[in-house]
């Protein structure tokens, strides 16, 4: 099973170790950009904040804590984690 099939809520971030973290990021590019090549979008504005919304994840709890994106295109990551 792979580590995104798992992600149910944000909060699951903080059970993954460093190292799945980053298989965690691996996984988020793949499923991205296999469905931009398959429906089109925003490429690249997305993932260059892969990390950056995993981590943001992974610190704060937004369910409490508020985040703003000044562009809306990047927060397509967040949106797939929440």
């Amino acid at each position: 099973m792979k580590l995104l099939d798992s992600i149910t809520f944000p909060s699951d971030l903080r059970k993954l170790s460093k190292n799945q973290l980053t298989v965690l990021c691996s996984e988020i590019r793949a499923f991205f950009i296999e469905k931009i090549l398959k429906n089109g979008g925003h490429f690249s504005a997305n993932l260059g904040v892969v990390e950056l919304t995993v981590a943001l994840h992974y610190v704060y709890d937004f369910s409490a804590d508020k985040l703003v994106w000044d562009v809306g295109h990047q927060a397509y990551i967040h949106k797939l984690l929440t």
